[in-house]
């Protein structure tokens, strides 16, 4: 374990690329308020910003992105199937994540049958949901039972917007090492600290006098520190996914095809989906052309990037070419006609996604959301860079352009402020 509390192994995949590039000096980084409490700290920085950059911790945002985007068009996709459609709200649980008075929904089908019935036709639930709307996402760590892994940290963070029509839909990640100021919280007896925006949910989740760690009291600190930097006051939902989830889901759909666009070497498993690390190899590899891959390779080839020409880089692309072909593979999805791959998508979906609507069913936002599609769901990353004092790594700081996007975010115009920035968009390159 490192000194910050983040294991080994998810230090090393961080990117260490990062230390052995130049710096330079810059402003804007974060608020004027992260500046102004770094430099009472008489910390020297210097931001690393490598041309086509994007924030996000790779292995980690892909599975977020990915079960976010899949929830939706899941929700989508079996709305014409009235057994599937009860079935999402049961498999995948409510819990309050904000800390708030809103109330959680009822997952207890009875509830439904003792309301009394009536003659006339009422507008149809969600029908009601109005946009703009914004969801705060958050990828954990936490295992059960693992004294490694018993504090949760928020390997990846996420802000969904979708726009007035609810037909248009913007998913951007925040680094799980940007420095930002994490707000005191009484209900987990923490202080105020300038740190890493990973350590929001592990401060947040202390329990006073306890061990145990409140994985929904960590969001809820984690929700504060994100408005602080952002600007985003409400967010209208907000969900936590396990690390777990991307494998099951990628296997729930039968696997999906990728264009592999250069020769892939995994330097982490073996062509068995087993660990390759200790005994030295074979490794799997991935030819250029279409592959043809199940869950633990999907997530596998996420994760590579020593051995490519442009890094991170490529590796970011590789992701995005994943996240197509899930996508892909959901649309292609006959729920209808095979009603009986519902359960499999949504248990897949409910084992690895714990949601908070703040007083919603999902169940109404498979009606609000029924014309937003694959497509119009744009993914947008925003550059920037590694801190460093005195050769000592701090964390990360993004571009001055990230305060244009949040308020681009916060007036709904994101659309407007992606066309005249059309670098920040992650297309694909098919």
């Amino acid at each position: 374990m490192s000194d910050d509390g983040v294991s080994d192994s998810t230090m090393s995949d961080r990117g260490m690329s990062d230390r052995s590039m130049s710096g330079r000096d810059v402003t804007g980084q974060g608020t004027s308020s992260d500046r102004e409490t770094h430099k009472k700290r008489g910390t020297t920085t210097d931001l690393v910003s490598p041309a086509g950059r994007t924030a996000g911790a790779a292995r980690v945002r892909v599975i977020t992105t990915i079960g976010v985007v899949a929830l939706l068009l899941v929700a989508g996709l079996v709305a014409g199937v009235t057994f599937a459609l009860n079935r999402l709200d049961r498999a995948i649980p409510q819990t309050d994540l904000f800390g708030s008075e809103t109330p959680t929904p009822s997952t207890d089908p009875s509830a439904a049958a003792s309301a009394e019935p009536s003659s006339e036709p009422g507008p149809l639930p969600g029908s009601d949901i109005t946009g703009p709307l914004n969801f705060l996402l958050a990828g954990h760590d936490m295992v059960p039972g693992n004294p490694d892994r018993v504090a949760p940290h928020s390997d990846a963070v996420l802000i969904l917007h979708i726009d007035a029509t609810l037909t248009q839909a913007y998913l951007t990640s925040l680094p799980r090492d940007l420095l930002v100021n994490v707000p005191a919280n009484p209900a987990s007896g923490t202080g105020a600290d300038y740190t890493k925006l990973t350590h929001a949910m592990t401060y947040g989740s202390q329990v006073p006098g306890s061990s145990e760690r409140d994985l929904a009291q960590g969001f809820a600190l984690l929700a504060r520190t994100v408005s602080a930097y952002t600007g985003i006051e409400h967010f209208d939902g907000g969900a936590v996914l396990s690390f777990s989830g991307l494998a099951r889901l990628v296997d729930a759909i039968g696997g999906i095809d990728v264009y592999v666009d250069v020769p892939v070497t995994s330097k982490h498993m073996g062509p068995d989906g087993t660990s390759a690390e200790e005994r030295g190899g074979p490794f799997q590899h991935y030819p250029v052309g279409m592959n043809h891959m199940v869950g633990w390779q999907a997530l596998d080839y996420c994760r590579q990037r020593y051995g490519l020409s442009d890094g991170a880089y490529g590796r970011d692309r590789h992701i995005r070419q994943v996240i197509k072909a899930i996508v892909t593979k959901l649309v292609s999805f006959d729920l209808v006609r095979y009603p009986a791959m519902a359960p499999f998508v949504i248990a897949a979906l409910g084992d690895a996604v714990t949601l908070d609507l703040r007083g919603r069913e999902l169940h109404e936002y498979v009606y609000a959301l029924r014309n937003l599609r694959p497509e119009a769901i744009t993914l947008v990353g925003l550059p920037g860079g590694s801190v460093f004092s005195g050769g000592t790594y701090l964390g990360e700081s993004l571009a001055p352009i990230q305060a244009e996007y949040f308020a681009a975010v916060r007036s709904d115009t994101v659309g407007e402020f992606l066309a005249r920035n059309p670098h920040l968009v992650n297309a694909d390159p098919l």
